[in-house]
């Protein structure tokens, strides 16, 4: 993770920063995937505290081969008005680093429930007993809103920016570019 690519969104006045946002990683996650690469991470060093958006800017770490082989699909169609993409550049020395990951939180009481009953063989409602309403949990994480390519629902990618470290920690990336265990320079 020796470089980086800054991707700025640029104010519109008909779409707010998150929607924007939220296509920005969508296209990233089509590329990467159609690249099956796993060598490339992202940050928002935009990000406010808990809570807020993800920031106007999108971060892409990796080697320079890995960004260069990213930008050559041309994964950012539709999205050239939106996006100022900055210049492929080294990371700074003494730079400290970050792990940026996914939380998945289960905050749809009636998916768990039906879930339940399927596989233990309950009533709905033993599984309403088990599982009320009010069961559902909130995430105050910043988040974006994808559609899914499988199923084409919509769902929220809530995305953790982890303490800072004095080393970069190794692994893989998600088709996502966020991963459990390796970090990224955050600077």
């Amino acid at each position: 993770m020796d470089h980086y690519l800054d991707l700025q969104l640029l104010p519109d006045p008909e779409f707010a920063a998150t929607y924007l946002m939220s296509a920005l990683m969508s296209k990233l996650h089509r590329g990467l995937h159609d690249l099956r690469r796993d060598d490339i991470g992202i940050s928002f060093p935009g990000v406010e505290g808990k809570g807020a958006g993800l920031g106007d800017r999108l971060r892409l770490h990796g080697s320079a081969q890995a960004l260069d082989a990213l930008l050559a699909l041309n994964w950012l169609t539709g999205m050239r008005d939106h996006v100022r993409v900055g210049n492929l550049s080294t990371v700074p020395s003494g730079a400290q680093h970050r792990r940026v990951s996914r939380v998945q939180v289960d905050s749809n009481p009636e998916r768990a429930r039906r879930r339940l009953i399927k596989r233990h063989g309950l009533t709905e409602e033993q599984a309403r007993e088990r599982i009320p309403d009010n069961a559902a949990k909130r995430c105050n994480l910043p988040f974006t809103q994808l559609r899914s390519h499988s199923n084409d629902q919509t769902f929220r990618l809530f995305i953790q920016h982890g303490p800072l470290q004095a080393s970069a920690q190794p692994g893989v990336f998600n088709s996502y570019g966020l991963s459990g265990t390796a970090t990224v320079p955050w600077f």
